[in-house]
């Protein structure tokens, strides 16, 4: 029975990832361009009907809706070489193609007046699966029709359909060098949102991916599809046991349930390892690689794909390690061993010290130079010093009022600004929380508190 997933991809940066996904699911089961299986991918084993259905004429179609308010990069995207692999119904693009100018406000205003056709494509895409298993959102949070639009997709996802699976790709801004100077604000709003209506929300982060590209890839300007490459290939791995099942973590709850064991705390960071040129185009370096040496590796803080402060304190809530290759589950076991007698990874002290481990199938049909690659989804409370950022960020340009006359035009911020001073909160609580699972008595966080608001 297939646990079908439904991506919506928002904005200039989700379509950009969504686009670089697809094609890269494509190549992963043997489906060419046009959407047809090609004649030499009869391997089999594979689960296509997760994120693909097929249409009358055989073709597999992706389970896929793109919605942008400015057209350039879905315009580009339909005169690509992959324009008739998606469901042009379900391609929504703004009549008047302003964009939201890279304010939130503006984005999250946008979609109360598209509600309507947006939740005709969801509803649509929702029927036509047989167990729908939930939504996969790609966007960034920095500017505007990713953020403020998909803040309000995100509600409403929540509001429709309160028993499916949210998980989202959310790409945060380069704290170094920001391209747009309102980001705090349309980051924090965004932040807002993920905290109370995603199931997990795996984050990436610019800087580090420009990071992980000039460090591990030797391109020291990577360009946006570089880049674009490196993301699709991290949602590819984390997806890989969906689409080759093995006896465990075959559908998406079993994932995040083994991830999360508190709901709020589920922003996931990744590493992925080793990046070669077979994902990524110019990509040098090609060595030996075994279970240990990549489970190691997974471990390095270089190899995340997020720019975390390091704290003495900061500690693993949980890891799930997806190991592709051919690997011994006897060499899985001595590596894990290995971990802990180095104890290099400490974990929370109130939950299980354990690093899982899933194991799958490599596809057939993308030829890989390497005997493992893996890719660790961990839960760590050093993501607080992210929210940290943010907020800091954030106070700066609130402290001066900076900015806010093109929120105050929209309906949302017109009595007054509330809706920040909530978001602020939001944030704090969660770095709070993320801070108060560094300890042991953390079982008892909240109860505390109200007792003593009693």
């Amino acid at each position: 029975m297939p646990r079908e997933i439904v991506t919506v991809s928002l904005g200039q940066c989700g379509n950009q990832i969504g686009s670089a996904f697809w094609q890269r699911l494509c190549a992963e089961h043997g489906i060419n361009k046009e959407g047809i299986l090609e004649d030499w991918a009869t391997e089999g084993g594979d689960r296509k009907d997760v994120f693909f259905y097929q249409a009358d004429d055989d073709h597999y179609i992706p389970r896929a809706i793109l919605i942008d308010l400015e057209p350039r990069v879905i315009n580009n995207i339909l005169s690509g070489s992959y324009a008739s692999l998606y469901n042009p119904e379900n391609i929504f693009l703004s009549k008047d193609g302003g964009g939201a100018g890279n304010n939130w406000a503006q984005g999250y205003a946008a979609g109360e007046r598209i509600y309507d056709e947006v939740m005709d494509m969801l509803d649509r895409e929702t029927e036509g699966s047989d167990s729908l298993e939930g939504f996969m959102l790609m966007h960034s949070i920095a500017g505007g029709t990713g953020s403020g639009l998909g803040s309000y997709v995100l509600e409403r996802l929540n509001d429709r359909f309160p028993k499916k699976l949210i998980q989202t790709y959310s790409v945060f801004p380069n704290h170094q060098e920001a391209d747009v100077v309102v980001q705090p604000y349309n980051s924090l709003l965004t932040l807002k949102r993920l905290t109370n209506h995603a199931d997990s929300v795996v984050v990436l982060d610019n800087g580090a991916l420009a990071r992980i590209s000039a460090d591990r890839l030797h391109i020291q300007t990577p360009s946006f599809d570089q880049t674009n490459q490196l993301v699709a290939t991290v949602m590819a791995a984390s997806t890989q046991t969906l689409r080759y099942p093995g006896y465990m973590n075959n559908d998406l709850v079993g994932i995040i349930a083994s991830l999360i064991p508190t709901p709020r705390c589920h922003f996931l960071m990744t590493s992925y390892t080793p990046f070669t040129g077979d994902q990524i185009d110019q990509a040098k370096s090609i060595r030996k690689t075994t279970v240990l040496d990549v489970m190691r590796r997974l471990l390095q803080p270089k190899n995340r794909m997020v720019s975390t402060t390091p704290s003495k304190t900061a500690c693993y809530i949980s890891i799930l390690n997806i190991i592709q290759g051919d690997v011994d589950p006897t060499d899985v076991h001595q590596s894990l061993l290995r971990i802990r007698e180095r104890q290099l990874a400490s974990f929370i002290p109130w939950g299980p010290a354990s690093i899982q481990v899933a194991l799958t199938r490599k596809s057939p049909y993308v030829t890989a130079s390497h005997r493992v690659s893996g890719l660790m989804l961990a839960n760590h409370t050093s993501i607080a010093s992210l929210f940290k950022r943010m907020l800091d960020q954030y106070d700066r340009l609130r402290k001066r009022n900076a900015f806010l006359e093109q929120y105050k035009k929209e309906k949302m911020f017109e009595n007054g600004l509330e809706e920040f001073d909530d978001s602020r909160a939001t944030v704090d609580e969660l770095l709070k929380e993320y801070k108060a699972c560094e300890s042991a008595d953390y079982i008892s966080y909240g109860s505390t508190e109200a007792e003593a608001a009693h």
